[in-house]
């Protein structure tokens, strides 16, 4: 493949909440689920893009993420499953679709997260990377991502072959892509069927409705267990079975369905090859399990709280239990929900919003004067903070000296600092992804030692993605948390 899997489209969140039923509510005649478990995953063209970086591809996901937990949560886990996330910014709510689920089965789908909300601008870097694509997968679940001009733009103009999922409520596929996969009630909703056809002739009659209206080269039409059924340039459509029973948990198969088409066009095949693999990889995801085999359940949090990666930190009391709360000067300043409410009044107000990150492991002169710096560049300054775990992956069992509760508590009580985000990643990529910062400040010495500084940064990649900005302010000399350490582990051994 000559460049990255591109999947555009709206991300959603989705969790499955499993349970078990043994009573009926006293006040209204419904089953009670007991929770005993619950896991989160992208769902909609996150889960594309999740099953096709399961495959080995490099893939990129263009997406709309709010201002939200929900965002948080959704960037956390893309970046966890190896997805580069081309964010744009995202008005409302994340999408939300919780499953209630006991002995395998779905009692009720919850959905939340209200109408669409319009995404933003993509930036200049986004059309460049649908442009430099190997194959682009655009999964529609009709909340706006595959209607916004400028990327409809871009995706008529690129090589790469295009697979387009389709959905009622979303815009017609751009004229010219080379597959479109929509399923068979999909097809029904976009081309009403004869009165007595049979199903494979309204499937037929649909896909080659849809070819025509879209330009499209080829239709294959999901039959669910059954496989699909491929119509392009000749009369007469393939039909392509399962291998073999495909009786099981349905949800997702479609996203699998089309991230197996795309990663096949990709690699060189044809269209009749690509739809084969599709069914193969669809029915065998259905016959092991679904998403939930398909996928690794997420690592929670170290605190084993169903929370956000990104989050409230920890604050340990002298017994060395954990405390979630968050009390003296700042607190109200530490977290997702505090960081989100910034940001929505500060871009609301068009504001400019600037971050830096760090251990901040026994603040020092140093810090404060980068942060100082920092500030001074925009309207808020949001602080990305390693969590414990984070810190002691990167120096060392031993580190950090102060806890993250500790540490976001004094960075909160700074003037120049306006929030406080924990993460436990290396690095702040998901945390990045989700606050789309436009200045990222870094701070050291090799500032005014000539050549493009910035460049070298491994987040001026990352803040690329949607138009943002990397700089470095100058650092002061002679300040080192592991110095400062080292230095008091020699004093007081003298």
């Amino acid at each position: 493949m000559r460049g990255p899997v591109v999947v555009l489209g709206d991300t959603l969140l989705d969790r499955d909440v499993e349970g078990v039923v043994n009573r009926l509510c006293p006040d209204s005649p419904v089953p009670v689920l007991d929770e005993t478990a619950a896991s989160d995953r992208p769902g909609g063209a996150g889960l594309a893009a999740v099953f096709a970086a399961a495959q080995g591809a490099e893939v990129v996901l263009v997406t709309a993420l709010a201002d939200d937990a929900g965002g948080a949560r959704l960037s956390a886990l893309l970046a966890a499953a190896g997805v580069q996330v081309y964010p744009l910014a995202l008005s409302g709510a994340t999408p939300e679709k919780i499953r209630l689920r006991a002995r395998g089965r779905v009692l009720l789908r919850h959905d939340r997260g209200g109408t669409s909300g319009e995404p933003g601008q993509p930036s200049d870097e986004v059309l460049r990377v649908i442009g430099s694509a190997s194959a682009v997968l655009v999964s529609d679940y009709g909340r706006g991502v595959a209607r916004q001009p400028a990327l409809r733009d871009a995706l008529a103009a690129t090589r790469a072959p295009v697979v387009w999922d389709p959905h009622p409520r979303g815009p017609a596929a751009i004229p010219g892509v080379h597959l479109a996969t929509p399923n068979e009630s999909e097809v029904r909703e976009l081309v009403p069927a004869l009165p007595g056809a049979s199903r494979l002739a309204t499937a037929s009659r649909g896909a080659q409705g849809l070819r025509r209206r879209w330009r499209a080269g080829a239709v294959a039409v999901t039959l669910g267990g059954d496989g699909a059924l491929l119509c392009h340039a000749g009369s007469t459509p393939l039909v392509v079975p399962t291998p073999g029973s495909a009786e099981g948990d349905t949800c997702g198969a479609g996203d699998r369905f089309a991230a197996a088409a795309s990663l096949a066009l990709a690699q060189g095949a044809l269209v009749s090859e690509a739809v084969q693999a599709a069914v193969a990889e669809a029915s065998a995801y259905v016959a092991g399990g679904g998403v939930a085999a398909a996928l690794p359940t997420p690592a929670p949090p170290v605190s084993a709280r169903s929370e956000p990666v990104m989050r409230a930190p920890q604050s340990r009391t002298k017994g060395g239990r954990v405390s979630t709360s968050l009390v003296g000067p700042g607190g109200e300043r530490v977290g997702v929900a505090a960081v989100a409410a910034l940001l929505g009044e500060v871009r609301a107000a068009g504001g400019t919003v600037v971050a830096t990150g760090g251990c901040f492991d026994l603040l020092h002169a140093g810090h404060v004067a980068t942060l100082q710096a920092a500030r001074q560049l925009g309207d808020c300054l949001i602080v990305c903070v390693n969590s414990d775990a984070s810190v002691a992956g990167l120096k060392g069992p031993d580190r950090p000296v102060m806890s993250e509760g500790d540490r976001s508590r004094l960075l909160a009580a700074l003037s120049c600092v306006d929030a406080v985000l924990v993460f436990d990643e290396p690095t702040p990529e998901a945390a990045l992804s989700w606050v789309r910062p436009d200045i990222w400040v870094k701070g050291g010495d090799y500032a005014t030692g000539g050549g493009d500084a910035a460049a070298t940064l491994p987040e001026a990649e990352v803040l690329r993605r949607w138009g943002g900005n990397t700089v470095v302010v100058p650092y002061l000399d002679g300040r080192s948390t592991t110095d400062m350490i080292v230095r008091s582990i020699g004093e007081r051994t003298r």
